[in-house]
């Protein structure tokens, strides 16, 4: 609708249908966008999509996992086809991967991290950036986390996956910037939510805690403000990047984290 910032734009949130990746598509489509929610499971995506067209926007739903670059190719294609465009990409897809010391992680382990949270991400951003490139506002923002600015023990390959998707924000910012496309990522603290009481149950496991002591310890104390990052404030970190109000922020990584480990 006029007046809203995103208003005539199309969007793909990978990830969309639960957790952070779902507030972040209710949060585009608040402010006007369409948007194409993808995922590995169906129902979880058509719940999402059908809030966002209960609340009088537009969305698709698209099972794909972000790992096959088929399955990539697939969804971009079928959102364009729904849309006519595609303006906005966020690589939010990601698994939290093993929680073990690097000694004790399986490679195979180690490879689906990298593979979802990483080369994901790469493969979403080499099918979306020709459509990008023809839209006036393209924009591409990744979801990479607190853990890819730290050390993290036990949480290896995790970590080296979110490293690696600011090393890929600041180079692609440089490749499509001459084309008119911003690459920014948003780098989330301990964030409420499902995932992170499975990360913070599985740490307690292997240290002796309870989970209650690790939340405590590790995630709430370790933040200067002392609490935990609420998902909606992610999803308006994302809301601006993806605005017109950003259109001269690339290859920057925001971090949202309560001040975690100042």
């Amino acid at each position: 609708m006029p007046g809203m910032k995103l208003a005539r734009r199309v969007a793909i949130v990978t990830g969309g249908g639960r957790g952070l990746g779902r507030v972040i598509a209710l949060g585009l489509a608040a402010e006007g966008a369409a948007v194409a929610v993808s995922g590995t499971q169906r129902p979880p995506l058509e719940a999402t999509a059908a809030d966002i067209v209960a609340r009088g926007g537009r969305a698709l739903a698209l099972v794909a996992d972000v790992a096959d670059e088929v399955a990539v190719a697939r969804m971009v294609t079928s959102t364009v086809a729904h849309f006519e465009r595609l303006d906005i990409l966020v690589n939010n897809a990601g698994i939290t991967g093993p929680t073990a010391a690097v000694i004790d992680t399986p490679a195979a382990e180690w490879e689906r991290t990298l593979a979802v949270n990483l080369t994901g991400a790469f493969l979403c951003a080499k099918h979306a950036i020709p459509h990008l490139v023809a839209s006036e506002h393209g924009r591409i923002i990744n979801i990479t986390s607190i853990a890819g600015q730290i050390g993290y023990a036990l949480r290896s390959p995790y970590a080296a996956s979110k490293w690696g998707m600011i090393g890929l924000t600041r180079s692609l910012a440089l490749e499509v910037g001459p084309r008119g496309v911003t690459v920014n990522a948003i780098a989330p603290g301990s964030t409420r939510g499902e995932r992170l009481a499975n990360v913070v149950r599985d740490r307690a496991a292997v240290l002796g805690k309870t989970a209650e002591e690790v939340e405590r310890e590790f995630f709430v104390s370790a933040s200067a403000l002392g609490r935990l990052v609420e998902p909606e404030e992610i999803a308006a970190a994302a809301v601006f990047l993806a605005s017109d109000e950003a259109r001269n922020i690339t290859g920057e990584t925001l971090t949202v984290s309560a001040g975690f480990r100042l």
